[in-house]
């Protein structure tokens, strides 16, 4: 068993169930705080790890349900649980809440799955954003190539599930957030943290 896996298992197991606690305190499902865990753990050994809290994202829940955790890693407790959206390219065309389909390619307009370390954040197009380092071969690491940051959006607002009924417009492939909770949720994750997308499959 590898070093990294070895410490992730560590965590998983000596931390109790009950530790996931907080805001809108449903836990993520434990397949993916694992996956999420272990995939800190490998950053955490390479010290790349700069920010101790772990972000979760399960997007084999619809948009309508709030899919994105963060976690202080030591406690796993949740500290935010909210809405994100998932990419165009991504979504089912009958269902446009689910998203079935995942990708690396530049132009793909596709949610991608998999560990990401968080970069610095900046201003954009889209107002106050943070940048994604994809760090998994072939599935994830042209994130940057095709600009897929973190940012607020407006089809992520309350207003707007209030029209669509629940659901969430799609973006073209940022975990994109509601613009009241973004800032403070990057702010949070900044700088050396890890992000882990899950999906249907995983």
């Amino acid at each position: 068993m590898s070093r990294a896996i070895l410490l992730a298992t560590l965590l998983v197991s000596a931390l109790p169930s009950a530790a996931l606690a907080g805001p809108r305190a449903r836990a993520p499902r434990p397949a993916l705080v694992e996956r999420g865990f272990a995939a800190y753990a490998a950053a955490e050994a390479g010290g790349r790890i700069r920010n101790p809290v772990l972000t979760l994202i399960d997007y084999s829940l619809p948009s309508s349900e709030r899919r994105l955790w963060v976690l202080e890693a030591a406690s796993r407790r949740i500290l935010f649980r909210e809405y994100v959206a998932h990419g165009r390219g991504s979504a089912d065309p009958d269902r446009p809440e689910r998203a079935v389909r995942f990708g690396n390619e530049v132009g793909s307009l596709r949610s991608s799955l998999g560990a990401f370390l968080t970069g610095e954040p900046y201003e954009g197009m889209h107002g106050y954003s943070l940048r994604l380092l994809g760090l998994e071969r072939g599935l994830n690491d042209r994130a940057e190539e095709r600009r897929i940051v973190m940012h607020p959006a407006d089809y992520v607002s309350r207003a707007f599930r209030l029209q669509s009924g629940g659901r969430l417009g799609r973006s073209f492939g940022c975990p994109a957030l509601d613009p009241l909770v973004a800032p403070r949720i990057i702010e949070r994750i900044r700088d050396g943290s890890m992000l882990y997308a899950g999906g249907p499959s995983s």
